[in-house]
């Protein structure tokens, strides 16, 4: 508790510096980011930040707390976040949440996910399930993607991969339903019918259903 109580006593003294950032100098940006993580990896050093700025000057900043999708760190996630402080201009968020943009991913119009060598869209993903974990309650999964057979680290595409789902989903969500993930470059012609990624949810929600009511 000493730890936490020590980064958000810092946080709150510095909580205005961290809200107005972006106004300033790029040494002094990075002055900041560098002792945010600092002090947060004080509290524990597997464990990360992501600031969400607001539109709207009136609107609240919002500070995620994230594991990295790694289940080890996830109670010092939550005891973190647990323990916030209330401030008028911050929001504060235990782990990477499920995307709100998805009717622009319905609608082919979102933005794609650019990494080295890579550029990926969500809405161009497609899936098919291969197998039900019944030990773990986890499914396998094969994800096809458009241009995966260009010359890339295979490693560097799973990374991609990773963060569309953790997006689509969250990040305990991740963890907590997706067991493997094969990738496959997708078929030209589509002898079996696969299904869109942005529906991943969905098809997660009706097996964990089904398998509640057995």
């Amino acid at each position: 508790m000493r730890k936490i109580n020590t980064f958000w006593n810092w946080f709150q003294d510095n909580n205005q510096n961290i809200k107005n950032v972006f106004n300033e100098t790029p040494k002094n940006q990075k002055h900041i980011f560098f002792w945010i993580n600092k002090h947060l990896h004080y509290n524990c050093k597997e464990i990360d930040f992501i600031i969400v700025f607001p539109k709207k000057p009136t609107d609240k900043s919002e500070l995620i707390i994230t594991a990295n999708g790694n289940p080890t760190y996830f109670k010092q996630v939550t005891d973190l976040v647990d323990n916030a402080p209330k401030l008028r201009t911050w929001k504060f968020t235990a782990f990477i949440q499920p995307t709100d943009r998805i009717d622009k991913i319905l609608n082919g119009l979102d933005h794609p996910y650019i990494l080295p060598e890579i550029t990926l869209k969500t809405s161009d993903s497609k899936f098919l399930p291969l197998s039900y974990v019944e030990e773990s309650k986890k499914i396998d999964i094969i994800v096809y993607l458009k241009n995966f057979n260009i010359h890339c680290d295979t490693k560097t595409w799973k990374q991609a991969l990773y963060i569309i789902i953790q997006d689509l989903l969250g990040e305990k969500s991740l963890y907590e339903n997706i067991n493997f993930i094969q990738l496959a470059q997708m078929p030209e012609a589509e002898d079996i019918e696969l299904i869109h990624l942005y529906d991943l949810q969905y098809y997660l929600d009706d097996i964990n259903a089904s398998n509640r009511s057995k």
